[in-house]
């Protein structure tokens, strides 16, 4: 179990638990004027519920895994917004085949390990890795399902991201805004945050660093970005 400020994420049926990454992404997201979201892969609910925290939009949450689709399930009934976010048993790319609406939002907090070493955990191997779902498909389907000035918002390891930026290029997106995440200070980047977009223009780039040079003494701009929802912040 872990307590935000708003809510509480129940994780014990999910392969992959709420982490820093997803918090970030929850929280830097865009989705101020948005009206309906999609939130790919969404685990325990995490990134919907943050998104319903932060904005009034109707979200749709889907997975592949049908534990996590349950938990999610769960997390969302006892939560404050639990009319407001729907979630769904399927894949992305099925769901992209039937979906007739379109969305201003889409989140994805994705699975990113190509070539590396597999867990022995199914589950757990699905969630990280890009066998069952690659990130040019969440382009692809994205470009189907995203509203004219929708956004497509991913928390990726630094080289891959970089990588992301100039394939996305070919499907028609453009990487509107970029942070860079520092685990700590005089730290090398580890994550990157992006905001794409099908309309070219300006890219807004940014850093941000987690930690001071002492552990868990966390920077001002991490604790401002995400201390609506932290305890601890």
């Amino acid at each position: 179990m872990f307590q935000f400020k708003q809510f509480t994420v129940y994780q014990e049926h999910c392969a992959m638990k709420v982490g820093t990454d997803g918090v970030l992404l929850g929280a830097w997201t865009d989705c101020e004027n948005a009206q309906r979201i999609l939130d790919i892969g969404t685990g325990t609910g995490l990134l919907a519920l943050m998104l319903a925290q932060r904005c009034s939009a109707h979200i749709v949450g889907i997975d592949i895994d049908q534990s996590a689709v349950n938990q999610a399930k769960e997390n969302i009934a006892k939560s404050a917004w639990k009319n407001r976010i729907t979630i769904f048993h399927c894949s992305f790319q099925d769901f992209c085949t039937t979906e007739k609406n379109s969305y201003d939002c889409i989140i994805s907090n994705p699975p990113y390990f190509e070539n590396a070493l597999k867990s022995p955990l199914e589950k757990r191997t699905i969630a990280r890795h890009t066998d069952k779902l690659k990130l040019t498909e969440i382009l692809e389907g994205s470009k189907k399902l995203l509203s004219k000035h929708g956004s497509l918002n991913l928390i990726l390891p630094y080289k891959e991201g970089l990588l992301l930026i100039e394939e996305a290029k070919e499907w028609g997106f453009y990487c509107r805004k970029k942070t860079t995440v520092f685990p700590r200070e005089n730290s090398t980047a580890k994550r990157i945050l992006l905001n794409f977009k099908l309309e070219d223009g300006l890219c807004k780039e940014s850093d941000l660093t987690i930690e001071t040079d002492k552990r868990h003494q966390y920077t001002e701009a991490y604790k401002k970005l995400t201390g609506d929802f932290y305890l601890k912040f």
